[in-house]
């Protein structure tokens, strides 16, 4: 067996395992529990990195020498890859914007609330920072 066919076999391996752990995450985001993603797990993000140098490595010469079989698997999980990982980042994106939108919310409802308790206060005071700070990622 030489050295391209075991690094294939390894690529695939992970591959896999990569797409069972956003598999995971899709099914904890769908069920509203963000805290259950496996990706978070130190383990998946260190396989993740070791993939990347992995599949950066691998050249076309050595996929195209690689037997008919493992050739095909290989584009198969690929193919799986790809097309989770676009589901996972969609899913993210969708929940990172609602959460955004609600701290917006949150951060204007709580400015209007405290412009409208104090008419007559002075404009300026030392301590007093907008609430809506948070919404650019300032210190509150």
């Amino acid at each position: 067996m030489s050295a391209d066919v075991q690094k294939i076999e390894r690529l695939i391996a992970m591959a896999e395992r990569l797409v069972a752990a956003l598999d995971a995450d899709i099914a904890a985001l769908e069920r509203g529990k963000p805290g259950e993603m496996r990706t978070l797990d130190p383990e998946i993000q260190k396989l993740s990195a070791v993939y990347g140098r992995e599949a950066a490595g691998l050249n076309a010469a050595a996929a195209k020498a690689a037997p008919g079989e493992l050739r095909t698997q290989l584009t198969a999980i690929t193919k799986r890859f790809t097309e989770t990982l676009a589901r996972h980042k969609r899913l993210v994106t969708r929940v990172k914007n609602a959460s955004e939108g609600m701290i917006r919310a949150i951060a204007e409802e709580v400015d209007k609330r405290r412009a409208s308790s104090r008419p007559y206060a002075p404009t300026t005071t030392k301590n007093a920072r907008p609430v809506s700070a948070m919404i650019y990622n300032k210190v509150v």
